[in-house]
């Protein structure tokens, strides 16, 4: 199993190396460079909602490939306060622009992209797991 994590502190500053640290685990896993693209927006919409919104102190990304299945997955933890974001509204799309809410709209994203999107409360962290069968390169 190709897996790997990475914690930082939950400050903007280190949403440039989570995203070198997902390209470079990303290429040693042999997915195609293409299929990367909604890992990399899903890992910057969390990131910037958990500093931003979540008032966490760390952020601890995994990063996951089980031998011989094309599929990559995610584990997104934050120890804010408990909130599972899977528990909001999806969008409404269909409103007029003028009528629409702020913000949803990237999990909103995550929720579409990926194949599977799992929310857990795990001791003091909030822990959103999304995976995503891929084609080989």
């Amino acid at each position: 199993m190709n897996s790997t994590q990475k914690e930082v502190p939950a400050q903007a500053g280190e949403l440039p190396g989570l995203q070198e640290f997902l390209r470079a685990w990303w290429a040693s896993s042999g997915f195609a460079e293409e299929a990367r693209f909604a890992f990399e927006l899903a890992l910057e919409e969390l990131f910037v909602n958990a500093v931003t919104h979540g008032s966490a102190s760390r952020v601890i990304v995994a990063l996951e490939r089980a031998p011989g299945q094309p599929a990559a997955r995610m584990t997104f933890s934050d120890d804010s306060p408990p909130f599972d974001p899977l528990s909001l509204p999806a969008p409404d799309l269909d409103a007029p622009l003028e009528k629409r809410t702020v913000g949803g709209l990237g999990l909103h994203l995550i929720r579409t992209m990926m194949d599977e999107v799992h929310y857990c409360r795990d001791g003091d962290l909030n822990r959103l797991t999304i995976s995503k069968a891929l084609p080989s390169p």
